[in-house]
């Protein structure tokens, strides 16, 4: 996947380096699979995060709010056209959105993305999905890979996945795309949450300062630690059973940062899913599981949250069992099943 995505962003380049459409940079490795661990086994989809920058003449300004909890922001992308008659100009001249008459724009000049992507001057994630799959489609063929692979695109609304397969071994890709908030590694992205999201918003993700912290776990675990295994086991485990493999993996990166390294050997594997049972019922007890990284202060310097972030209250994940008597009977029944 990695090498795929490499030959993707050389012709990305290629293909986009005078349009107006978003510049697309190199993809990042994110979720479950890049991490190290797939409750699926069978069934591993291979996300990747392209972030995106604005084109030449169009400036990007991130909308963030609230709906309710610090870790559930959505945000929109508002997509503002900025003056470039001063500005010296790479290759082709560009007129000025700002400055020059819509005859010469329309008749010199390729549409603006306000007019391609967007909708009420913010991208619409689904019109940009469709772009990514057109774009994708376009250039498989030129790619090495085409030769002994084939592409399949599958329907999806907010992200562009396709499965390639060589009549031996097949891999799903979902390629997502976002926006970085500032310098940090968050982002505004394409991937959508439990229920509607309307196609202008983009929901924050955590996904690429999580992939960073289990980087920053691999280099200083020892050889044979199991603490990927064990995330693996207990999220595949508890399939079907209502808990979300992301209330899993947040308990063990809760436990990653509180037992030191050397107590997830081998012979340590039953011992650290008895603390994960232990966790998650406790949390579902007290109706309170932290997210990890909102308002953690104690993280690697490397991985880098944005203020509003680093800044925040502890954010529940089980707020829900809080407000819902009924879903925390629900919860408690669906661990003694565990």
């Amino acid at each position: 996947t990695s090498a795929l995505m490499k030959n993707f962003a050389t012709y990305f380049q290629r293909v986009l380096a005078n349009s107006f459409y978003p510049v697309l940079h190199p993809a990042i490795g994110v979720g479950s699979a890049f991490e190290g661990w797939s409750p699926r086994e069978q069934d591993v989809v291979y996300q990747v995060l392209i972030p995106m920058t604005p084109p030449r003449g169009h400036s990007f300004h991130l909308e963030l709010e609230t709906t309710g909890q610090t870790h559930m922001r959505n945000a929109s992308i508002r997509v503002q056209q900025e003056c470039t008659c001063m500005k010296k100009q790479q290759g082709n001249k560009m007129l000025c959105f700002l400055h020059h008459s819509k005859e010469e724009l329309k008749t010199y000049q390729d549409p603006s993305l306000l007019h391609t992507l967007c909708k009420d001057s913010y991208p619409d994630v689904e019109k940009t999905a469709r772009w990514f799959c057109q774009l994708v489609r376009a250039i498989w063929p030129a790619l090495p890979q085409a030769h002994n692979w084939h592409l399949v695109l599958l329907p999806s609304r907010r992200s562009c996945q396709f499965k390639v397969s060589n009549g031996v071994e097949s891999y799903r890709i979902e390629l997502l795309f976002g926006v970085r908030e500032g310098t940090s590694d968050v982002f505004v992205s394409s991937q959508p949450r439990h229920g509607h999201t309307s196609s202008t918003t983009w929901p924050e993700s955590f996904a690429v300062a999580e992939m960073k912290f289990f980087e920053y776990i691999a280099m200083r675990a020892p050889p044979d630690s199991l603490y990927l295994k064990c995330l693996q086991f207990f999220t595949h485990l508890q399939l079907g059973l209502g808990f979300s493999t992301y209330t899993t993996k947040m308990i063990v990166m809760h436990l990653l940062s509180i037992l030191p390294p050397s107590w997830w050997r081998r012979r340590h594997f039953v011992r650290r899913l008895l603390d994960i049972s232990e966790s998650l019922r406790t949390c579902i007890e007290v109706r309170r599981l932290n997210h990890f990284l909102v308002g953690n202060q104690r993280l690697p310097p490397w991985i880098s949250l944005p203020p509003h972030v680093l800044m925040a209250g502890s954010s529940n994940l089980f707020h829900d069992l809080v407000m819902d008597p009924v879903a925390h009977s629900q919860a408690m029944s669906q661990y003694v099943d565990l």
